[in-house]
This record gives C-alpha cells, sequence and structure tokens, in this order.
C-alpha cells in the first residue's frame, strides 16, 4: 500500500460471516485489503467496530425538514443538506429519499412539492455537496386521485430505482383495526368524529375509484423501467398474492405473520421498521419486526422515520435476539438491502466492494458513530 492510501487498523471488523479483529486498507475507494492482527501503520480505531455503510431503503425524514411547521417551507437544497448530514451522522452512507406520490388532503404538501425536493436532490448530488450516496423511492398512494399525475413527474428522472405501492385505506392493510386508525389519525390531526367518520366514507369511496387501476398502472410502469417494485403494509397472503403479480420483490412493513410467511414463501425480502425494534413492537399495533426476527422471516430494517434507529437496532437485535450474531444483524441494514436495490457493489466489506465504512463504538446501550467514509472520504 502507498502513503496515500487509507488505512483503518485495531478494528473489530463484521465481515458477512464473522468478526475479526484487524485491518482494512483502502485504495481508490475500494476496499484493498483487510488482514487479521494490526497493521504497522494506520489510523487506530482502539478496538472499535468497524461495519460497511448503512444502506437505507424507505425514510419519510426528509419531509420533516422540508416542512418543519404548518404552511412552512424550507429552501429545498437547504433541506436536504440537513437531511443528509443526519443520515451521515446515523452511519448511512446510501440513502433512498422516500417522497410521496399521490398526496393525502390533510398532508398540507403537493406533488410539485415532491419535485421541488428530488430537484434539490438532484443538485445536491452534481454539485458534490451531500455526504451519502441519495437515490429517490417514490410512496406511491395508490388509492389517491393525484398518484398517477404525481408519478409522472417523475418519468424520466434515473435516480427513482424503488417504488413502493401503498394504499393507507382505514380498515385494511395498516390500519385493519378502526380503533388504531382512530386514535393514530385523530390524535394527529385533533379531527372531530363527525369530520373523522366522514374522511373515511370519503377516502373508502376513493380508494374505490383509484386504488386498482393506480396499482397496475404505476407497477407496469416501474416494470418497463426498471425500478425495483416493493409492496407496503400487506396483511393476507392475497395482499403477497397480488404483489407477486405485479412483479413485487420487496415485502415493506407486512402487518401480520401470515403475510410475512407468504412474502418469504413467495421469494420476496421482508422489510420492516427499526423503529418498531427498538420501540418494541408497531405503533400500529401490528406484527411486531422482533417477532419476524426471531422467525427468520426478516431480511431487511428501515429507518422509516428515525435515522438513527437503524444502527440502535443492529446492536439491540445483536444482544437481545438469540441466534442472531453481529454479522447477521449489520446484514439487515448493509448487505441486504443493497442486494434488494441491485446494488451489488456495496454493504459488505470484502475486497473489491466500495469503501463505505462506519466505526461505531458501544456506549452501554446506545452506539456511537464515531466516524463515516464513503468510497474511502471521511464524510462524518
Amino acid at each position: 500500500m502507498s502513503a496515500d492510501d487509507l488505512v483503518l487498523t485495531n478494528a473489530r471488523i463484521v465481515l458477512a460471516d464473522r468478526v475479526i479483529t484487524g485491518s482494512v486498507a483502502v485504495r481508490d475507494g475500494r476496499i484493498a485489503a483487510i488482514d487479521e492482527g494490526s497493521a504497522v501503520r494506520g489510523e487506530d480505531l482502539d478496538g472499535d467496530w468497524l461495519i460497511p455503510g448503512i444502506v437505507e431503503l424507505h425514510t419519510d425524514h426528509l419531509e420533516n425538514h422540508y416542512a418543519p411547521r404548518p404552511k412552512v417551507r424550507w429552501n429545498p437544497l437547504a433541506s436536504v443538506q440537513a437531511h443528509d448530514a443526519q443520515v451521515a451522522a446515523s452511519g448511512i452512507t446510501t440513502v433512498f429519499d422516500a417522497l410521496r406520490v399521490g398526496i393525502d388532503e390533510d398532508a398540507d404538501l403537493t406533488g410539485h412539492d415532491m419535485r421541488r425536493l428530488a430537484d434539490a436532490i438532484e443538485a445536491g448530488v452534481a454539485g458534490d455537496r451531500l455526504r451519502a450516496d441519495h437515490f429517490i423511492h417514490l410512496r406511491c398512494e395508490v388509492a389517491a386521485a393525484d398518484a398517477l399525475e404525481t408519478f409522472e413527474l417523475f418519468e424520466t428522472d434515473d435516480r427513482v430505482r424503488l417504488a413502493s405501492l401503498m394504499d393507507h385505506t382505514p380498515g385494511q392493510r395498516q390500519f385493519t383495526s378502526m380503533d388504531h386508525y382512530r386514535i393514530y389519525y385523530q390524535g394527529k390531526t385533533g379531527m372531530s368524529d363527525d369530520a373523522f367518520l366522514s374522511m373515511i366514507d370519503r377516502r373508502v369511496r376513493q380508494a374505490e375509484t383509484y386504488s386498482a387501476r393506480h396499482r397496475d398502472e404505476i407497477a407496469a410502469r416501474c416494470r418497463a423501467r426498471g425500478i425495483v417494485l416493493a409492496s407496503h403494509d400487506d396483511a393476507t397472503a392475497a395482499h403477497v398474492a397480488e404483489s407477486l403479480e405485479h412483479g413485487v420483490t420487496v415485502a415493506e412493513f407486512p402487518t401480520t405473520m401470515e403475510a410475512a410467511k407468504a412474502a418469504r414463501e413467495g421469494g420476496l425480502s421482508v422489510l420492516m421498521g427499526a423503529p418498531n425494534v427498538v420501540r418494541g413492537g408497531s405503533h400500529s399495533g401490528n406484527i411486531a419486526a422482533r417477532t419476524l426476527m426471531q422467525e427468520g422471516l426478516l431480511d431487511i430494517l428501515s429507518s422509516d422515520y428515525v435515522p438513527f434507529s437503524l444502527l440502535h437496532a443492529v446492536f439491540m437485535v445483536a444482544d437481545t435476539i438469540d441466534g442472531i450474531g453481529v454479522p447477521e444483524a449489520v446484514a439487515t441494514v448493509t448487505r441486504n438491502p443493497a442486494a434488494a436495490a441491485g446494488l451489488t457493489d456495496r454493504g459488505e466489506i470484502a475486497v473489491g466492494r466500495r469503501a463505505d465504512l462506519v466505526r461505531v463504538k458501544l456506549d452501554h446501550e446506545v452506539p456511537l458513530v464515531r466516524s463515516v467514509w464513503r468510497e474511502g472520504k471521511r464524510v462524518s
């Protein structure tokens, strides 16, 4: 190795199938060598963990920076940079920013707001302003009247690599329990009982009008463009069968054991939320992610609405679930999501892979990110 190469030594290196103590050498943004034992020179990691850069497939977090208060819109590029800084500091080196397609009337956002954020992501990438590698995930609310119209705003966008087919109509999928839906929605909006019942009626009628047509059309357009398709909140084996017919390869947030088992039998990668793991259960009263992990039915974790939850969940799982060690837990946020998204150049500490790396120190039960490198360059 030359004097200009990056060498990280005295680290607990998480490989695909084991943990070793040793060093990793990086050349031209790629992992050039992995050795057991300490290197003669290099940056001493003092026995900290070294894991692959985290790959995040579904985060809704960007909207919080763009619309931090009702009726407030922040500068889109500043919003993206703030989101990116938090993502990178959480150990995420590849992120699929979820932008909604199909807008609920209470969202206080439009399809054009989503397009502005996509433009800002692309400007940030083009200007080398971002720490993580950013792609776009379209969250397609198929029951919304404007879903197809908003999808068309992204028709020629090459950064779109993933789309999820979502339907949050009350009474099914995520909200099969109307009691849970009432608690969630009225708690969030402060809506009166009469207004709540009127909204439910309106959304059910919208779903009857749009859901099937939009699901079919958006899925067909994604398949034609090679965009990875995900289902969302499947609750039954019939939902999973429908997803398979549409060419779905990732099952996001199945809400029942039945759906998770059907997804696994159908060859889908099963994704659940890391906040579900950290909190110990679903905020909607659905199946717990830990339960699926214990049954061997979970492949990928997503941060959903808390970027740091990925790293937190990894070490929590490795510490508390029998049969899942650190390599297996780390794979749920690195190798497995990278493979599901078709990103074969990252997600694992192996010679030839991208040098996306995270130095982690365990401090009590909450891990501490000490350094992050993307393609061998320190970004956090």
